[in-house]
């Protein structure tokens, strides 16, 4: 039996996310003839690694923060200067440090490169081999992770370059080398909390039991287990070291801003009532796509128009259970209903997962929105944790927004997601 739950012995991030403005993910390799010093060298990277225990301590930093500026009511309170740390392996890389203990996961251990075709990526075959069509930094071997968010770019880099002195990177004698690197920020003013297709995000994660104390209505309470490897909920024997770790799935996913909206007004949805707005139609349609309205409202809810003050209210907007046999208000394949089924299954406790992304990239331009063609790169930099890479991230993909017959036992087959699902 597991010891008592010890925040401080938990990586920031998983059970409560970092507060950031700003995230910057490195991805790096070890130095084939530097592993000894490598390994002697983690010790000083140790201390930076924020804690559960330090995540909730500067989240009531912020509220408390908020309450003053609140008070002193001369606009909003200036930004705490704020910085999360976290570190993660790769099965190559924890071999490549001398672990070569068997965690239970055959997801984790093969890769996602070897995941590519089952998840519904593009690609091709060459000698029988499926090559897909991913940023090529992301085929080569990555050994780990380093994430370091904050409340603005300096912070982040200052501690980022920190980090890299740990690991003398540039220098001739650098244990580590990068790999790949990309930064994601939250979207500026109004959209704030809201991903580039323009949807209130990042808003119906589970609760954890014994950490969240006060869940949400409508907020599923899930075992530690489904999220922390070694806890009740976790099916598999883990070494002791890896106990209190967790599987961080990683997604680079690119987002057609332009083209989606064009999408949208060339297939709006009718709206007979004249009195109606002339946008409502292609607002609807996005609605439908996603299962919630830009603002976060659910459409199970609220089904032929938005109401922010529901999408504002945390103790409604995630309190619905799906009719079965119908999709009047809400589609069978509505993103979250193909990702977050509810009711439409007797149990979803084993695939839930933990989503911690942040956007990245400029936002549309005036040019972009005049041509409807994208130009910029811009999107999601998913990130999920879970205790079991098949049940959770890889069994959302492939066994419900991959299938067109899922959710089952619906009058018609329901199709693919429409926001993550094969685009083919």
């Amino acid at each position: 039996m597991a010891s008592p739950l010890d925040l401080n012995n938990i990586q920031g991030d998983i059970l409560k996310g970092f507060p950031k403005k700003t995230e910057t993910f490195y991805f790096f390799r070890i130095d084939d003839n530097r592993v000894k010093e490598f390994r002697e060298q983690l010790t000083e990277l140790v201390p930076l690694i924020t804690t559960t225990n330090q995540i909730k301590d500067d989240r009531r930093k912020i509220d408390e923060n908020k309450k003053k500026g609140a008070e002193r009511q001369h606009g909003p309170p200036k930004l705490l200067k704020m910085c999360g740390v976290g570190l993660s392996f790769s099965h190559k890389g924890l071999e490549k440090i001398g672990i070569r203990d068997d965690i239970g996961d055959a997801n984790f251990k093969d890769g996602m490169l070897a995941d590519a075709k089952d998840l519904g990526d593009q690609g091709s075959f060459s000698s029988d081999k499926f090559d897909p069509d991913w940023i090529p930094e992301f085929k080569e071997e990555i050994h780990g992770l380093i994430q370091v968010a904050g409340d603005c770019h300096d912070t982040v880099k200052d501690k980022l370059e920190e980090i890299k002195d740990i690991f003398s990177v540039g220098d001739d004698d650098a244990t580590i080398h990068k790999v790949f690197r990309v930064t994601g920020d939250i979207r500026p003013g109004a959209h704030k909390g809201h991903e580039h297709f323009g949807f209130l995000d990042g808003i119906s994660d589970p609760a954890v039991q014994g950490v969240d104390t006060n869940p949400l209505p409508g907020q599923e309470t899930i075992r530690q287990g489904i999220i922390l490897l070694g806890r009740e909920g976790d099916e598999f024997n883990r070494p002791p070291w890896a106990v209190d770790g967790s599987f961080l799935a990683f997604r680079y996913l690119p987002q057609r801003v332009p083209e989606f909206n064009a999408f949208l007004k060339n297939n709006a949805i009718p709206i007979p009532d004249p009195s109606k707005p002339p946008e409502l139609g292609m607002e609807l349609l996005g609605a439908r796509l996603v299962g919630r309205w830009k603002s976060g409202a659910p459409v199970d809810i609220s089904p032929l128009g938005d109401d922010k003050a529901l999408a504002k209210d945390p103790n409604r907007r995630n309190d619905f259970r799906y009719d079965p046999l119908s999709q009047e208000r809400c589609p069978f394949a509505a993103h979250i209903r193909k990702t977050n089924p509810r009711s439409d299954l007797d149990s979803t406790e084993a695939n839930r997962i933990i989503r911690r992304g942040i956007q990245y990239g400029p936002e549309v331009s005036a040019a972009e929105a005049a041509t409807k063609r994208t130009t910029k790169d811009r999107g999601l930099l998913f990130a999920c944790y879970q205790s079991n890479i098949a049940n959770g991230f890889k069994f959302i993909q492939q066994s419900w927004a991959n299938r067109v017959d899922f959710p089952f036992g619906k009058p018609i087959d329901p199709g693919f997601d429409p926001i993550i699902g094969p685009n083919q």
